[in-house]
């Protein structure tokens, strides 16, 4: 009777191992892989980007609502809000290494697989905002000159959103 009950705990013991082995291949295998973490360069160039970012919207935001007519022109406050548009905008040159085509980033690939047409955007952008603070400086009422201006930036912001950030 012996030999039968070593036989039988080899049975289960054998099991076990078994069984324990394929519920830890299937766990492994459930796993989906981690994504490649992106490196601390990249982080931080994308950071910066989405800091310039930032900074610009919130300051072209109170300009695009005085376009649209839903606060006053002020003179002061637009000129101010203009002229650090166009202090952060060339800082955009440099926003869009390479190192940050990948990562926590909205940016959509074509930045930088059609890079010189993307560049030539940011130009545009870039000399919009420079126009747009020199009409301000100038401009003390909201004229035609600033609403053409602003409408310039404004829609090479809406551009650049349409066909360079992921929703």
């Amino acid at each position: 009777m012996k030999p039968q009950s070593v036989t039988a705990r080899r049975i289960v013991a054998a099991s076990c191992v078994l069984i324990l082995s394929t519920t830890f291949t299937f766990a492994v295998a459930e796993e989906a892989p981690a994504p490649a973490a992106a490196s601390p360069a990249a982080k931080q160039a994308i950071q910066v980007r989405q800091a310039i970012f930032t900074l610009i919207g919130n300051n072209f935001k109170p300009v695009g609502e005085t376009l649209q007519g839903k606060t006053p022109y002020d003179a002061n406050d637009i000129q101010k809000r203009t002229a650090r548009v166009a202090f952060l905008a060339p800082l955009l040159t440099d926003a869009f290494p390479d190192i940050s085509s990948s990562g926590d980033t909205k940016a959509k690939p074509e930045i930088w697989s059609n890079r010189a047409y993307f560049d030539r955007k940011l130009k545009d952008f870039q000399d919009h905002t420079v126009a747009l603070a020199q009409v301000a400086d100038k401009d003390k009422s909201g004229s035609d000159a600033f609403k053409t201006a602003a409408a310039a930036v404004g829609k090479d912001c809406k551009g650049c959103h349409e066909d360079y950030k992921a929703k």
